[in-house]
């Protein structure tokens, strides 16, 4: 397992541990086993960091649960083609190419993380100290200029793109999965249609963990876009700078990986 990373490992040993508890009830336990994995999968920090970052500020709960969705949908299809293909052809990944797939999801996300901040720095969003009656609070403040909410059609195109690109992240992210994937299934799958179908339910899993969680993460947010502008400021400098800890984080760790793999 040498060419596996620390988190495929982690991923890959837990899970044959459940599933060695799930043989014994059969085939469809192992398949149900494999959907709730695919939901916990969702969960790990770098794909919340992802998905946070990709956030509108504007966006309502359909949007952010939409989002969820297509960043699953992504996920979920580079998985099931990618480990698909290493499976029916007999090819592997090996330990350098899984590194340098992680090393692009860490650096993706930092610059998710970057261009929050770069975002808030072109609306010229500031906080600033406003007193009235002998009261001082902070306020939190946009230069970037009030535009009249007609244009319908252009805010749907770019709810649009922000989809399809949510669905783009998903997609690198599940490339870069898809080792400790492999190494689950091929030890834990009596034969190549299970495996298959095991790819497919974890993914699914994960495409349903990731609106689920979406879901509930919108009444926060749409408790915060309803509340004072400084409120609005700090969460989305917390999202800028989760993902640009989250996303360095994870670059850093793949670097050995790139070094013992030449």
């Amino acid at each position: 397992m040498s060419g596996i990373s620390a988190r495929g490992a982690a991923l890959a040993g837990v899970a044959l541990l459940m599933a060695g508890a799930a043989a014994a009830f059969g085939g469809w336990a192992f398949l149900s086993l494999g959907f709730v994995i695919g939901m916990a999968h969702a969960l790990e920090a770098d794909h919340l960091a992802a998905v946070a970052a990709m956030t509108d500020r504007r966006d309502g709960r359909r949007a952010l649960i939409a989002r969820g969705a297509f960043w699953g949908l992504g996920h979920t299809l580079a998985l099931f083609a990618i480990c698909s293909t290493v499976v029916l052809l007999g090819l592997s990944i090996s330990g350098r190419a899984e590194a340098a797939l992680e090393l692009v999801v860490g650096l993706m996300i930092a610059g998710l993380g970057l261009r929050v901040l770069w975002r808030m720095h072109r609306e010229r969003i500031h906080i600033h100290v406003h007193e009235h009656d002998g009261h001082k609070h902070l306020h939190a403040h946009s230069h970037s200029g009030e535009r009249p909410h007609t244009r319908d059609h252009g805010h749907r195109h770019r709810v649009g793109r922000g989809e399809l690109a949510t669905m783009g992240i998903g997609l690198v992210h599940g490339a870069a999965g898809s080792a400790g994937l492999l190494v689950l299934t091929v030890a834990a799958t009596e034969s190549l249609t299970q495996s298959l179908a095991y790819f497919a339910v974890f993914g699914a899993g994960s495409m349903v963990g990731m609106a689920a969680l979406s879901a509930v993460l919108s009444l926060p947010l749409g408790h915060v876009q309803r509340g004072a502008g400084w409120m609005k400021t700090a969460v989305s400098l917390a999202i800028a700078a989760l993902a640009v800890i989250v996303g360095g984080g994870l670059a850093l760790e793949s670097l050995p990986g790139l070094q013992t793999a030449l």
